[in-house]
């Protein structure tokens, strides 16, 4: 019995394996979609999508830029003047219908400005910022690199973020923008200690003379009452008597103070 079991398997193996072998032969290629539009894994070319996004980009500053969409990832290519331009072209095509998601690699061609000679107008024109409401309440810190400009520290709202970065975004010699400015959170407890926080600071005598020049003030930054100090001060004194002053305030649960000393090595705030 145990011998005519095992025929029976052997015979019922060979019959599978035969059956197997008769079907039509599928090739590597055509089981991954090769060639066949809407497969898995094969981009779908998709000209009404292409042709609505690039209506979009009929500016003269978008003359040079390209767009390609495929299962709906717009690709952007080509050159624009200046940083602002490849921001708004991203924006534009992502309003597009059928859109989902922008692949932005414009390079943007216009004059190249060194590195320490762009920081430098761009720390100038972020101090005296016009829309920017918080400077007091501002710290953004600035790093450029190759063109790069990477903007982190704390914005007292998004009014004052955005306002940095649309401000960076359209000077000229900016190759990219990375923004990792972290908005303080919105509360009326953090607002009552910055405020509070900056009367203790700037009535103390001798730091209110912080106060007159925009470009040198000790800014302040709350989170959930807790308090960073930055700016520049003359001397260590002045550095100690801030940090004092910020932790006699109500409600202010702890001070980080990021101040420098001026001609002193710079401390970082991370």
């Amino acid at each position: 019995m145990k011998r005519m079991n095992q025929f029976r398997t052997a015979i019922l193996v060979a019959s599978v394996a035969g059956a197997i072998l008769n079907l039509p032969c599928v090739t590597r290629a055509a089981g991954l979609g090769a060639g066949i539009p809407g497969v898995a894994g094969q981009p779908v070319q998709d000209s009404s999508t292409t042709a609505a996004a690039q209506s979009r980009l009929d500016k003269k500053q978008f003359k040079n830029v390209k767009v390609a969409v495929d299962s709906g990832i717009a690709t952007l290519t080509g050159t624009v003047a200046m940083y602002e331009d490849k921001a708004d072209a991203q924006k534009r095509v992502l309003h597009t219908k059928g859109v989902t998601a922008v692949r932005n690699e414009i390079q943007v061609a216009g004059a190249s400005v060194p590195d320490e000679q762009l920081k430098a107008k761009l720390a100038q024109e972020l101090t005296y910022d016009p829309d920017a409401y918080g400077k007091l309440f501002d710290a953004i810190t600035l790093n450029v690199s190759d063109g790069v400009v990477t903007l982190g520290g704390h914005a007292h709202d998004y009014v004052d973020r955005d306002s940095a970065v649309a401000l960076v975004s359209t000077t000229p010699g900016v190759k990219d923008v990375v923004d990792n400015i972290e908005v303080d959170p919105v509360s009326q407890m953090d607002n009552r200690i910055r405020m509070d926080v900056a009367r203790a600071i700037y009535s103390f005598p001798t730091l209110n003379k912080y106060a007159i020049d925009p470009a040198k003030p000790i800014r302040i930054a709350v989170q959930n009452g807790h308090v960073e100090l930055y700016g520049v001060v003359d001397s260590e004194a002045d550095k100690d008597a801030a940090n004092i002053r910020a932790n006699s305030v109500p409600g202010v649960f702890s001070v980080k103070n990021y101040i420098q000393v001026a001609n002193q090595p710079a401390e970082s705030s991370k």
